[in-house]
């Protein structure tokens, strides 16, 4: 008679991995190959069924503010022909151009729910089961998810209210009358493709003044500049981007902008406020196409009230307020994110509560997202090929 006795399945160890990298963008792939380099095995763990799928999200206008010969991935250039500020559709083919040159082991439709540290290694809970890994790099990206303030009466307003990473396509506001609200990066970005169509009206809804640079001054494109900004002590730096804002602009006070709270290098580094780029909204601005008003107050059904009591009557309000990590459920519990939900450390930093623990690409760089992700990446790579923990074919 045969036995039919149910028997306890043995249970399979899983293995202990050198090294996870959570999140394939930039910051992620060159982590990825940083730490390969460096003789340290590594997987990449991508929820997207696909590389770069935020650019490929983002408005058709979007083009890198970095110039093309401070954002190439190590092995890889832009083609020729180029514009000095890559389009998106660029961006994305550099993205899996670096990862198809190196050969570099992205896991696709893996998403990461959680870690936990186990004492001498992490626990990474995913959507596909449970990973083992010496090391976690995690490097979703600081612009993960679009924040959109929760203003008083929003609900109510007839008109639209987007965030600035679904502006679309610029010749779309034609004959519109838009509300920006937000005078940072994506702000910006915003006003100089809207300076390029015949809109009914604009307004930039300005809290703050920015810090604020041209593209180009001439035939120069400053942000090549970058990494010699990036050597100045911070104070210098400060002092360098508001001299070179006031030559560029003059005052934009008379123009109802409001100053800017502190030094453009500090607030980079404070607050992790990126510098503006100006491409043809300062001249609107000027020229009272757009025109800066106080912050909003509340919204009505037909209309937006400002902080001086002024009723406006906008189409369209574009939130260029900015974006939040999203890491709370990953890595809530551990007590590493400050009160907006950013890492308290970053690249070849890290705490000793945590060993193994690392971020990158969580924070805006004077030199761009593209270089500093390659300099992040080679400082976390280096503190763990140093550390003596990375070899393990154990198993627990």
């Amino acid at each position: 008679m045969a036995d039919t006795t149910i028997k306890p399945v043995a249970h399979q160890p899983v293995a202990v991995e050198p090294a996870i990298v959570i999140g394939a963008g930039a910051a992620g792939l060159a982590a990825a190959h940083a730490l390969i380099e460096a003789g340290v095995p590594a997987a990449i763990l991508e929820k997207e069924s696909r590389l770069a799928e935020p650019w490929h999200r983002r408005h058709l206008n979007l083009h890198l503010n970095t110039h093309r010969d401070l954002s190439s991935l190590p092995g890889v250039s832009f083609p020729a022909g180029t514009p000095a500020f890559p389009p998106r559709p660029l961006v994305i083919r550099h993205l899996n151009e670096f990862s198809e040159t190196h050969g570099l082991p992205v896991q696709f439709g893996v998403a990461v729910e959680e870690i936990a540290f186990k004492g001498d290694h992490w626990a990474v809970l995913t959507s596909t089961g449970p990973r083992l890994a010496r090391h976690v790099v995690i490097a979703t990206g600081r612009d993960r998810q679009p924040f959109v303030p929760e203003w008083k009466g929003m609900k109510d307003f007839t008109g639209r209210i987007i965030h600035s990473a679904d502006f679309g396509v610029a010749k779309d506001y034609a004959g519109k009358k838009v509300l920006v609200v937000g005078a940072g990066n994506s702000g910006f970005d915003a006003l100089n493709h809207l300076a390029t169509v015949d809109t009914a009206a604009v307004w930039l809804s300005a809290r703050n003044g920015p810090a604020l640079l041209p593209k180009r001054i001439g035939k120069i494109a400053v942000h090549r500049l970058s990494p010699l900004m990036a050597r100045l002590p911070l104070r210098l730096a400060d002092a360098v981007i508001a001299a070179t804002q006031r030559l560029a602009f003059g005052d934009l006070t008379k123009f109802g902008m409001p100053p800017a709270p502190s030094g453009g290098v500090t607030r980079l580094a404070s607050d992790y406020t990126a510098i503006a780029a100006d491409d043809g909204a300062v001249n609107a601005i000027k020229s009272g196409r757009i025109v800066v008003v106080p912050a909003i107050r509340e919204f009505t059904r037909d209309g937006v009230i400002l902080a001086n009591g002024n009723l406006i009557a906008p189409d369209i309000v574009i939130a260029a307020t900015g974006y939040r990590t999203g890491l709370e459920p990953i890595v809530g519990k551990l007590g590493v994110l400050d009160s907006k939900g950013f890492p308290l450390f970053n690249g070849g930093e890290s705490d000793p509560k945590w060993p193994g623990l690392w971020f990158t690409g969580m924070r805006p760089s004077i030199r761009g997202c593209f270089a500093n992700s390659v300099i992040m990446a080679k400082a976390i790579a280096r503190r763990i090929a140093g550390s003596g923990t990375y070899p393990s074919g154990a198993s627990r």
